[in-house]
This record gives structure tokens, C-alpha cells and sequence, in this order.
């Protein structure tokens, strides 16, 4: 429920409870004001408006405080005239309190909005109670189920630390395996060294005996000659005879 009232040209909000900060007012600090002129009245979805004012409502304030605003500069300035003003303003305002509004109807008014905000409060309160007992049961239930999960991940976990150890022996038996065969097969390469060197050993041998026969058919060649060239001198010397 509020109100819109009208005070020195200006427009404000009244609602109950809240403070409005007006012109500054001749009374004095704690004194209580009534103010007449109401444009707008709503109450519980109701609104009424005034032509230019609601006749029967008005707003019971109470003077809390008067006050001064920050300060403003006014700096008054022509130019080419040498003329500079600079002066400092501080507007007074009064703080207000709003007691109540009153309108015709009120009692009745204030009655069904006193109901409907208490029935409102019950029926937060057992939203809020039903909310928790189920956040409770919902936090109770998956505190097992999170142990139930933690123990089987610790099985699975156990498990394949066993099965990695027992999976190692074998691992070091292959290589085992390998390092013989590396071994077998280095032997047998230094085998097949050995014998390639022996065979080129024996080349050399071959080609010693192979030099003897070439000598031979050089010196059959020439004993073959030789008499060749002595039947050749008979026949000479006998022509000339």
C-alpha cells in the first residue's frame, strides 16, 4: 500500500513505515504533519486517482530531522566584460517519517491484508521445512552410495595393481628370450666370419700352384722354339753348299 502525495510543487512516495525527504518545513523536529493533498491511493491491487485530489485520505507524518545538501557551485560568467561570479548553494531539506495513511475503509482493508500476508508466511514456512527435509534426505542417501563407490574403486584399483605385478615376470622373461637370441645370433655371424676368412685364406694357396704350370708352358714354349731355329740354320747352310 502507498501513496503519492503533493508538497511544494514537487511529487513523493509515501508508503508506511518509510522516510520521504521534503523542503524544509517551518515546524520543529518531532512534530507531527498531516498532508492533504493525495493524487494516487493503491491498496491490495486497488488503485484510486484523484481529480486533482482523493477527498477522505490523507498521510500522518512525523518531523524526524532538517538537513543541508552537498554543496553546489554557481559560477556566473560574460565574456569580454570581466565579469566572474562564483557563489556556493546548500539546499535545506526536512527528513519525514510516514505514521499511516488514512482513507475511508481502511480497517476492513487492513484486516484482509493482515490475513493474506499471515496465510503467505504459513505457507513459506512449511515450503521451507518440506525443502529441507528433502535436501536432508537426498544429502543421506548419496553418502552411501559415494562409500559404496569409493570401496569398489578401491577394489578395481587393488585388482590391476595385482594383475600389472603379476604381468611383470613375464615381461622380464621375454626379454630374457630376446638377450639369448641376440647372443645366438651374434655367434652365429662371428661363425660365418670365421669361416669367410678361412676360404680367403685358401684362394692365395690356389693361385700359388696355378704359377708353376705358366713357368712350365714358358719353357716348353721356348725349348720348342729353340730347335726350330737350329733346323732353320741346317737348311741355310746347306742351300749355300
Amino acid at each position: 500500500m502507498y501513496a503519492i502525495i503533493e508538497n511544494g510543487g514537487k511529487q513523493y512516495k509515501a508508503v508506511e513505515g518509510g522516510f520521504i525527504e521534503i523542503d524544509l518545513l517551518p515546524d520543529e523536529v518531532g512534530k507531527k504533519k498531516t498532508f492533504d493533498k493525495v493524487l494516487l491511493l493503491s491498496t491490495d491491487g486497488r488503485t484510486e486517482v484523484g481529480e486533482p485530489y482523493l477527498q477522505g485520505v490523507s498521510v500522518d507524518t512525523t518531523i524526524i530531522s532538517h538537513f543541508k545538501a552537498p554543496k553546489i557551485i554557481v559560477f556566473k560568467y560574460r565574456a569580454k566584460q570581466r565579469y566572474r561570479v562564483k557563489t556556493g548553494h546548500r539546499q535545506k531539506y526536512s527528513r519525514v517519517l510516514i505514521d499511516s495513511i488514512a482513507f475511508p475503509g481502511k480497517s476492513a482493508a487492513a484486516k484482509k491484508s493482515m490475513d493474506t500476508s499471515a496465510s503467505k508466511k504459513s505457507a513459506a514456512a512449511a515450503k521451507k521445512t518440506t525443502t529441507k527435509s528433502k535436501t536432508e534426505l537426498k544429502k543421506a542417501v548419496p553418502a552411501k552410495a559415494v562409500k559404496v563407490t569409493t570401496t569398489k574403486a578401491k577394489k578395481t584399483t587393488s585388482t590391476k595393481a595385482k594383475s600389472t605385478t603379476s604381468k611383470k615376470p613375464a615381461v622380464s622373461s621375454k626379454k630374457k628370450s630376446t638377450v639369448s637370441k641376440a647372443k645366438t645370433t651374434t655367434k652365429k655371424t662371428t661363425a660365418t666370419k670365421a669361416t669367410a676368412k678361412k676360404t680367403t685364406s685358401k684362394i692365395p694357396a690356389d693361385s700359388s700352384t696355378k704359377k708353376p704350370t705358366t713357368s712350365k708352358a714358358k719353357t716348353t714354349t721356348k725349348k720348342t722354339t729353340a730347335p726350330k731355329a737350329s733346323a732353320d740354320k741346317k737348311t741355310t747352310s746347306a742351300n749355300k753348299k
